[in-house]
């Protein structure tokens, strides 16, 4: 296997910027690595590498000069894009009011080959393929190199949908980066979807390769695609494909998710409520690649089984691969935690199908703040032990370990100095929730299980233990109050989504009597019959229709 090649064309790029930006970046160093170059009216030009930027002079940017680098561009797109003939740069254009130019983006493309060694054995396959990952990550450079793989060197007859020109460059002429593939380009961005179809149609391709599938025409046209035997290799918005399965508009790509009415035995087989979440129909992907960074890969070989695994809240078997310095791939082991609560004596509701989705608050990465995630004072004490309820374990273990704080993360409550969870966990949970209070172990409540949040919570948690003060510690009676406001939430869906509208029973999580009543109280205003089921711990109320 041969190690990578990049080619960029650099020098078409900068003959069209201003001459003192392209003085700045003569030097060999300068255009190493070098993403895009930013030109804003009235602002000091700006070279962006990976992680950093770079002022390019001291002079503002004048309205003359970014006029003139407009001039040599020519005419911008509908999606206020414009490119370099039979090369992969791409401008995009900021407008004012007025629709006057006032800021320029232009960003280097570059060919990358030697990206596909990391599926390369996927390509043989034959079967459809979905690239995901965040912006910048190389998405668009690996579906470049995939389509030029596919059409000179497995032979197939491939058809590039270039939306913004990204894939095989500006002007009539495709790049010679995708080979012997062909390209249609989409006149304007809302007609992808036309351009699809109108692909499949017309041009008998045994592959489609697209850029960007974003909105649910987009989507129904891949499973139209699919159904008519033709391979897809796309790309789709999102980081993860747990993110694309709560994405609506998206979530058809990995076959869709429906709310499911268990049969009693059924229900009893799977110790779940009676309406879970599944798959609604086979994936129009069945291989999905999460792009961590360019050099590591996790690859589903399997999406219909990652998303019945992910749906029932299980942690689906991902396989990561790494790209070696030698062009090689390799297998990297993923960490063995599993990501499930394992209380003690009770099975992980983790495990088991929710009835109906309570939408969590959201949460803002930046209220991890620095000085809030900054390292406690060091002690002589024993190590914090954290039992985790509806908080993936790896996250707490992500953050100790990024900070070197001494804690730990335990199955068991007796083994247990505190609990940390989300609001809804405990609320799942109430039996672990009275054990902590007979135990006398605090409880803290997160507003989600996201990186920061719980880096932060850690960060109070072991500055508590330093301190030997619990005021930043939820006690149970907060505890308390939020598994109430939980529980009658998730009634008022109840009703709301299912109940009335389609007319079925929907029987709800287990709850103390008091909760229980109230949510008795709350299905009488909308005019409604319940009834409690169940005895001692597992007491829940089943709502019915009129």
């Amino acid at each position: 296997m041969g190690t990578q090649r990049v080619t960029d064309d650099l020098d078409r790029l900068l003959e069209l910027l201003p001459e003192a930006v392209r003085e700045q970046l003569q030097p060999e160093g300068a255009r190493q690595q070098l993403l895009e170059v930013v030109l804003d009216l009235g602002r000091v030009p700006e070279a962006r590498y990976p992680g950093r930027a770079l002022a390019l002079g001291s002079t503002p940017l004048s309205r003359e000069d970014l006029a003139a680098v407009v001039a040599r561009l020519g005419q911008f797109g509908g999606d206020n894009r414009a490119g370099i003939e039979r090369t992969l740069h791409r401008i995009s254009a900021i407008r004012n009011r007025q629709g006057e130019v006032v800021g320029l983006t232009c960003r280097v493309g570059r060919a990358v080959f030697g990206t596909v060694a990391m599926v390369r054995d996927l390509l043989d396959g034959g079967q459809s393929l979905l690239l995901m990952g965040r912006p910048g990550v190389g998405k668009t450079t690996a579906l470049r190199e995939i389509a030029r793989v596919l059409a000179d060197e497995l032979e197939r007859r491939v058809v590039v949908i270039d939306t913004s020109n990204e894939i095989a460059g500006d002007g009539d002429i495709p790049h010679p980066a995708i080979g012997r593939a062909r390209r249609m380009q989409v006149a304007r961005p809302e007609l992808q979807h036309q351009t699809m179809i109108e692909a499949v149609e017309n041009h008998m391709p045994e592959v489609i390769v697209i850029d960007e599938i974003g909105t649910e025409l987009e989507a129904q046209a891949a499973r139209t695609i699919a159904e008519r035997g033709v391979v897809l290799v796309a790309t789709a918005h999102g980081n993860a494909l747990a993110n694309l399965i709560k994405n609506p508009t998206l979530s058809d790509l990995v076959g869709g998710i429906q709310a499911v009415t268990l049969g009693d035995e059924e229900a009893r087989r799977r110790r779940s409520q009676k309406t879970v979440l599944e798959r609604a129909s086979e994936p129009t992907f069945p291989v999905a690649v999460e792009m961590h960074s360019r050099q590591r890969w996790a690859v589903h070989t399997d999406v219909a089984a990652t998303v019945d695994q992910l749906l029932r809240g299980l942690k689906p078997r991902v396989q990561e691969r790494e790209l070696t310095p030698e062009g090689g791939v390799q297998l990297v082991d993923p960490p063995q935690s599993s990501g499930l609560l394992r209380p003690p004596s009770q099975r992980s509701f983790a495990e088991q199908p929710v009835s109906v989705p309570v939408p969590m608050p959201a949460a803002s990465d930046r209220e991890a703040s620095a000085a809030e995630a900054s390292p406690p004072p060091e002690t002589s004490a024993e190590h914090l032990q954290v039992l985790c309820c509806g908080v993936p374990p790896r996250v707490v273990e992500e953050a100790i370990r990024s900070h070197g704080w001494k804690a730990r993360v335990v199955e068991d409550l007796s083994e247990a100095d505190v609990v940390l969870s989300v609001r809804l966990g405990l609320s799942r949970q109430p039996s672990l929730r009275r054990q902590a209070r007979d135990l006398g172990i605090p409880i803290l409540v997160i507003k989600s299980d996201t990186l920061p949040q719980v880096t932060r919570a850690m960060a109070r948690l072991l500055r508590r233990q330093a301190t030997e003060t619990a005021a930043e510690v939820t006690p149970p009676d907060r505890a308390s109050q939020d598994d109430e406001l939980a529980a009658l939430e998730e009634c008022r869906l109840a009703v709301e989504q299912v109940v009335v509208p389609q007319g079925r029973p929907v029987e709800l999580l287990p709850r103390s009597e008091r909760v229980l009543r109230m949510q008795a109280d709350l299905v009488r205003r909308y005019r409604l019959r319940s009834d409690v089921f169940g005895e001692a711990e597992m007491s829940r109320l089943r709502v019915f229709p009129r």
